[in-house]
């Protein structure tokens, strides 16, 4: 990550100016609410990716600070809506905005972010990088709906799941790279090894947010350990468990989750399958493969610091603890 910070770091405070100057506002709810999301804290490992896409792609231009900042309007108000649906009272180990403005605040702040990114992606001037964008942003609602559906489903396959994961989380990130490299004028081959890092990538780093969600403590998290389970998602370290487990351990895990609250103890029995079973290990490995993944597709390019920030960028994902 320190790589990559040396590199963009100055273009990523850029980014944090424009995008409080793009959530003017006459309305001060949308300004507080948006704010208090930003400054929450955040890797913003997005519009990273997008400059670091940018600068791999050779573009040396001033459209990539502000485009950066759509990404980062797109992924708070997905947060938004996330924890709205999710009921979640967390976000980066302070309180979410839900918690303290409400459901419906939280949800039309969302909107107006939604909203404002498209005008900021006129304004860039690129109908590619739009329609790159505005698909992104609709297979995003795709796929909370389908992890929606998803809930609760034990038999749940890790094909099934992988699916949800590409749609709901990695394809902003792919978005993000393919948006750079469409800023650098690169061949369609480069352009869609971008687009297959961000998407490789967005999968390790959401399978290892599901390891998390077992293993962390709420301090490093940021959110409350074992909300997922709660919530009844089957994540990868469960669905490796629930192919393992004999049939009383899955009825054990099948009480938990149809239950409206998990206690503690409850926690304890799954994650100690989970653990017991390999789940952790198994989603691990998973993640692995899709950060080797990531830097075959980097090999369309040459040599560079930039190369080299990109691979750390993906090798920060497999090792992170919050």
């Amino acid at each position: 990550m320190q790589a990559a910070l040396n590199i963009i770091g100055e273009d990523l405070t850029l980014v944090e100016h424009q995008f409080r100057k793009d959530l003017q506002s006459d309305v001060p709810l949308i300004r507080k609410v948006g704010e208090y999301v930003l400054s929450s804290g955040g890797k913003r490992i997005r519009p990273a990716l997008l400059l670091l896409a940018a600068r791999l792609s050779g573009y040396t231009a001033d459209k990539a600070v502000p485009l950066a900042s759509v990404i980062e309007f797109i992924h708070t108000a997905t947060l938004l809506h996330d924890d709205v649906v999710d009921s979640a009272t967390l976000r980066r180990g302070i309180a979410s905005a839900n918690t303290l403005w409400g459901n419906e605040a939280s949800v039309l702040v969302g909107d107006f972010l939604f909203s404002k990114s498209f005008s900021l992606m006129v304004d860039v001037g690129s109908m590619e990088i739009l329609r790159v964008l505005s698909d992104a942003t609709t297979v995003i609602a795709e796929g909370e709906v389908m992890q929606l559906l998803c809930t609760g489903e034990l038999d749940l396959s890790e094909a099934q799941y992988i699916k949800v994961v590409r749609s709901k989380t990695a394809i902003l990130m792919s978005a993000a790279c393919e948006a750079g490299a469409i800023l650098g004028a690169v061949p369609q081959s480069q352009r869609q090894a971008l687009a297959d890092f961000g998407m490789d990538l967005g999968i390790a780093f959401q399978l290892m947010d599901d390891i998390l969600d077992y293993v962390a403590t709420e301090e490093e998290f940021g959110k409350s350990i074992g909300h997922d389970l709660e919530e009844g998602k089957i994540t990868l370290p469960l669905i490796h468990t629930l192919q393992q487990c004999n049939d009383s351990e899955r009825t054990v895990i099948a009480a938990v989750i149809e239950q409206d609250e998990m206690s503690l103890d409850d926690f304890r029995a799954v994650s100690g399958l989970v653990k017991q079973y390999g789940g952790i290990t198994y989603t691990v490995e998973a993640a692995r493969f899709y950060i080797d993944r990531c830097k075959g597709h980097l090999e369309l390019f040459g040599p560079s610091p930039v190369r080299d920030a990109l691979i750390g960028l993906s090798e920060y994902v497999v090792t992170r603890n919050k």
